[in-house]
């Protein structure tokens, strides 16, 4: 398995920054603290739709403690100035729907000053293999019924529109594997699962029932 417990890659940025991936552990805590009070007001309030300005205890745990098999996180982390400890700048996640074992919902958040780097397709295509070594066929995502762009990236990969209100369209996203193009189509994958963390509320908020 590429992305088993001991999964750890590294990457070198456009940018220089080498970057290196790999799963949440319990002691990120004050990492994920750090880097959610690095994002902007703009991507807070997209991302969990309110005005939240910091992570209580409960999310902390929630986000940190994962069973790597039906929640799985993915960090991307750079070395701080002394080597001594980790800087967290992304997240890639996803959580298994309880009563659909191989569908989960997914989402991917990267610190203002790092965007526009390919952070996201990095985390993006990791996250997408560590969902189908672990059985999952499909990410699901809303977006909002009014938001065309990300209405046309689910179609362009594909995805299947299982449900419509007035608000918000609920589509299933295909994970692929070892077809041509499949590098593309994870990107798109990767904007699609960032345009639907910035239009609902987030799986976090749902799952925490908050």
């Amino acid at each position: 398995m590429r992305t088993g417990p001991d999964f750890d890659e590294t990457h070198t940025l456009d940018n220089g920054v080498v970057l290196h991936l790999r799963h949440i552990r319990p002691d990120d805590r004050v990492e994920l603290r750090r880097a959610f009070q690095r994002l902007s007001p703009t991507s807070r309030f997209r991302r969990f739709f309110g005005s939240t300005t910091e992570l209580d205890d409960a999310t902390v745990h929630y986000l940190t403690h994962v069973d790597g098999v039906d929640h799985v996180a993915i960090v991307a982390v750079t070395d701080s100035p002394d080597l001594k400890d980790d800087v967290g700048i992304g997240v890639a996640r996803f959580i298994r729907l309880p009563n659909e074992h191989d569908v989960a919902e997914a989402a991917i958040v990267v610190v203002d000053d790092y965007q526009g780097h390919g952070i996201g397709t990095l985390l993006g295509m990791a996250l997408a293999d560590a969902a189908r070594e672990r059985g999952i066929t499909r990410f699901r995502a809303e977006v909002l019924t009014s938001n065309d762009p990300a209405r046309q990236l689910l179609m362009d990969v594909h995805a299947h529109m299982i449900r419509q209100d007035d608000q918000s369209s609920v589509f299933d996203i295909p994970i692929t594997n070892g077809e041509s193009g499949a590098s593309t189509r994870l990107a798109i994958v990767r904007r699609v699962l960032r345009e639907a963390a910035r239009q609902v509320a987030g799986f976090v908020r749902s799952s925490l029932h908050v």
